[in-house]
């Protein structure tokens, strides 16, 4: 039986004792983040791990997957201890998932005498129950499903596999569902566009808690204000020149939009005032260019007054100092 809200994935494996003799069991395929995953399980250990329960998260179906796809997700895997008073099984990391290594986990994720132990807690009534939380980061290549048609549940029953690299195909979660027919790129649980990849992910980079209060969880909604996000900082990239009083309004009210989102942007708030102060430092430096302009034009006119003058007192001395001719005294 297996359970999914949101990127919680619950896989309940019944009459676990009854698949002691198989080698590797899955559970269906999940979908989250526009990613389709499966759980892979070996009850007496992968590879060498012949004490251990192994466990793993796989990229379903990568076989089929175009060249070059690529996809980064943190995840957390959780064998519950169905004693309260016990402790699970845990194992977190960050890991790259590609063709040639598709999956990740632990192949000493839990002993076998821990879990087959009576009051262990693990095994209770012959159920085993396994958790994922997946969070996908990026991804390269082309989305299986979208975030929005991804089913809030769904129960489907346990398949055995012979082996892991199987290309056998479990019951498809979303029947009906078409692929995506349009290239996304996923970065820390946003779908954007090929030719925003580089800014979303440079802010990521930049600023790694910008979206740790984010509040929205459809799909479209987060799209929505992560494009709100990016033309705002489209139009603080322009020249405080081109930028009018009133798109300086308008910016300061998306930053407030962006704000009650639960973006963390107090980064983007400090060059908002910092693009405002050198606006008001353009309109003054302007407004005294003109005052200057108009007081050299002035003097230059004044100048050109007092060297017309000049010319002519020259003139008059010139004349004065002249020698009189014999015409001019008899």
């Amino acid at each position: 039986m297996e359970n999914q809200v949101d990127n919680r994935f619950t896989w309940v494996i019944k009459n676990f004792s009854s698949l002691q003799t198989s080698r590797v069991i899955s559970s269906d395929q999940f979908l989250i983040g526009g990613c389709k995953w499966r759980l892979v399980g070996y009850p007496e250990g992968y590879n060498k791990s012949h004490d251990y329960f192994s466990l793993f998260l796989q990229v379903a179906d990568y076989t089929k997957l175009p060249p070059g796809w690529r996809r980064h997700a943190r995840y957390l895997l959780v064998i519950v201890n169905q004693n309260p008073d016990k402790s699970s099984k845990r194992n977190e990391s960050s890991k790259w998932f590609d063709q040639k290594v598709p999956g990740w986990g632990l192949s000493a994720m839990l002993p076998l005498t821990k879990l087959h132990a009576k009051d262990g807690g693990f095994l209770v009534n012959d159920e085993l129950k396994i958790v994922a939380l997946v969070n996908v980061l990026e991804v390269i290549g082309k989305l299986d499903v979208l975030d929005s048609e991804v089913p809030q549940e769904t129960t489907q029953p346990l398949k055995k596999k012979k082996l892991v690299e199987d290309s056998e195909e479990s019951s498809n979660l979303v029947n009906g569902t078409p692929p995506v027919n349009e290239t996304m790129n996923v970065i820390n649980g946003f779908q954007v566009l090929p030719s925003q990849v580089d800014i979303v992910r440079r802010i990521f980079e930049k600023h790694p808690d910008i979206a740790l209060e984010f509040r929205p969880k459809n799909p479209h909604l987060r799209n929505a204000y992560m494009n709100f996000l990016l033309t705002l900082i489209e139009t603080l990239c322009q020249s405080p020149g081109k930028l009018t009083n009133e798109d300086l309004v308008e910016a300061d009210n998306a930053l407030t939009y962006v704000k009650a989102s639960g973006f963390k942007v107090d980064w983007l708030e400090k060059k908002l005032k910092e693009i405002r102060e050198k606006k008001e430092d353009e309109e003054t430096g302007q407004t005294r260019i003109q005052e200057l302009e108009e007081g050299l034009k002035d003097l230059k006119e004044k100048r050109l007054e007092m060297e017309t003058q000049l010319e002519k007192v020259k003139a008059k001395v010139l004349a004065a100092r002249a020698s009189l001719t014999l015409d001019d005294v008899v």
